[in-house]
C-alpha cells in the first residue's frame, strides 16, 4: 500500500451513505417502501419522451438545458436563467457546498437532517456543525445560535427527511434574515411538490441575496433512475455553479423526460392528492394500533415505537412479510422506522403486518 497517496482532509472520516434496501432474499413479492419513491410512477409523457430521445444517443446532450429550465420557468413562475440544473438535487448541494465552503469554514444543518450533508462539508473540507431539533422539528434559533464567523453553508429540508415535519415561511425568512452575512441558506425542498400551494422558498429566494432552494425530479415526479434536479438562486450563485459543473452533466434522455414531467401538471396534482389521501390514511392506522408519528408533509411516515428494540423487531417482522421499510437510527432516530407511503395495496399491507407484529391481527 502507498502510504504517500491520501486523499484530501476530512474524507476518510465520511461514513458511507446507504440507500434503503431493495431486495430480500429468497422473496419475490418485495413490497420496497424504504427510498420514498413514488407508486404511481412517472407520467405517460415523461417515459414517451425517454424513448423517444433514445434515438439519438449518438449526440452530446444540451449543454445549458435550456428547454427543462424554460418548462420549470412556465410551471413555477420563476426566471429560466436563475435554474440551474443537476444530477438530482444532490449534485446541485455538493456543488453549492464545493463552492463556498472549504477549510476553516462551517456547514450547519439539524440532528435529523439528511445524512449527506455532512458528506458534502467534509469531502470539500469543511466542518459538519450539527444542531439539535425541537421534537423532531428544525429549531430556528438553535441554527442561529450555531452560527459564527466561520459558517458559509446552512442546510435545512422543508419538508424534512426523515421526519416529514416543515417550519412555516415567517420561520424561514426569520432563519435567512438572522445568517452571517458571508453565510448562505440553501433550502432543500425535494418533497415540496407534496405540499398543497407550497413554493418551497421561491418568493424568499427572490428577496433576499443569501437564499439557494434545490428540487428534485426523483419524488413525486418518479423519476428516481434518471437523475434530475434543479436549483434555483440569486444570479450570482447560480453563475458560480455553472464554472464548476460538467458541461454535459445531464443525460439526453433525463432532460427530455424532466421537461415532460414537469409539464404533466396533471399527473403532478394526482401524484399529490393520492399520496396525501393514503399518508393520512397510513398514519391514522397505525396510530391506532399504538405507532404514532408526527404529522407529515413529505411522502412517508416516521413511525414512532417505545425503544429501540421495539422498532427493530417490527422491522424484522415488516421483512419476513415481504415489506421493507427504512431503519433510521444513523440519523440520531433509533426508535424509529421511516415507511414509504404506496399505493393503497401497500398501505393496506403494512397496516395488516404492523397489526400482526402488535399481537391484533
Amino acid at each position: 500500500m502507498n502510504t504517500a497517496l491520501k486523499p484530501q482532509p476530512g474524507i476518510m472520516e465520511i461514513a458511507l451513505y446507504k440507500g434503503g434496501a431493495s431486495h430480500l432474499d429468497g422473496v419475490s413479492n418485495v413490497l420496497k417502501l424504504s427510498s420514498n419513491e413514488n407508486p404511481l410512477g412517472p407520467s405517460d409523457a415523461a417515459k414517451e419522451a425517454a424513448i423517444r430521445a433514445s434515438h439519438s444517443l449518438h449526440l452530446y446532450p444540451s449543454t445549458d438545458h435550456a428547454a427543462l429550465r424554460q418548462a420549470i420557468a412556465g410551471v413555477w413562475d420563476v426566471d429560466p436563467a436563475r435554474v440551474f440544473c443537476g444530477v438530482g438535487s444532490g449534485e446541485v448541494l455538493k456543488l453549492l457546498s464545493e463552492a463556498y465552503a472549504g477549510p476553516g469554514d462551517e456547514v450547519v444543518f439539524t440532528e435529523h437532517g439528511f445524512s449527506m450533508y455532512p458528506i458534502y462539508a467534509r469531502a470539500c473540507g469543511a466542518t459538519p456543525v450539527v444542531v439539535p431539533e425541537n421534537e423532531r422539528v428544525v429549531d430556528v434559533d438553535a441554527i442561529l445560535g450555531a452560527c459564527t464567523d466561520k459558517t458559509r453553508l446552512v442546510f435545512i429540508a422543508n419538508p424534512a427527511n426523515p421526519t416529514g415535519t416543515m417550519i412555516g415561511e415567517a420561520q424561514v425568512a426569520r432563519l435567512a434574515e438572522g445568517l452571517p452575512l458571508q453565510a448562505l441558506l440553501v433550502l432543500d425542498g425535494a418533497y415540496a411538490e407534496f405540499v398543497d400551494g407550497f413554493d418551497a422558498g421561491k418568493a424568499l429566494v427572490e428577496a433576499s441575496e443569501n437564499v439557494v432552494m434545490s428540487r428534485t425530479f426523483s419524488k413525486i415526479y418518479g423519476l428516481g433512475g434518471m437523475r434530475v434536479g434543479w436549483g434555483y438562486g440569486p444570479q450570482a450563485v447560480i453563475d458560480v455553479l455553472n464554472r464548476i459543473r460538467g458541461p454535459f452533466n445531464l443525460s439526453a434522455p433525463a432532460l427530455a423526460a424532466a421537461e415532460a414531467a414537469v409539464r404533466d401538471t396533471a399527473h403532478t396534482e394526482k401524484c399529490r392528492i393520492e399520496n396525501a389521501k393514503w399518508r393520512d390514511w397510513l398514519a391514522n392506522a397505525l396510530a391506532e394500533l399504538g405507532v404514532p408519528s408526527d404529522t407529515s408533509t413529505a411522502n412517508f411516515i416516521l413511525a414512532r415505537f417505545a425503544d429501540e428494540a421495539e422498532a427493530n423487531a417490527c422491522d424484522e417482522h415488516l421483512r419476513g412479510a415481504g415489506i421493507i421499510v427504512r431503519k433510521v437510527a444513523g440519523y440520531g432516530l433509533p426508535h424509529c422506522l421511516r415507511i414509504t407511503v404506496g399505493d393503497e395495496s401497500g398501505c393496506r399491507r403494512v397496516a395488516h403486518a404492523v397489526a400482526q407484529f402488535k399481537g391484533v391481527a
